[in-house]
């Protein structure tokens, strides 16, 4: 499991990286693509983050 967390944060900034400037760059049809995959790989990110830190965070 700790490998796909490890994946988790790993896509996560993969997508911040490519999501950042790719929103400043792009047309308008794609940029807002883009932003929408910045705000993906925030939420990715924590929650991979999260589930490292705190492994039963979603166990009832």
């Amino acid at each position: 499991m700790l490998l796909f967390h490890g994946a988790l944060i790993a896509t996560g900034i993969a997508l911040i990286g490519w999501g950042l400037p790719a929103a400043h760059r792009l047309k308008s049809p794609l940029d807002c693509l883009a932003a929408l995959a910045v705000l993906t790989g925030v939420v990715t990110g924590l929650i991979g983050t999260l589930l490292i830190t705190v492994p039963d965070f979603f166990k009832g």
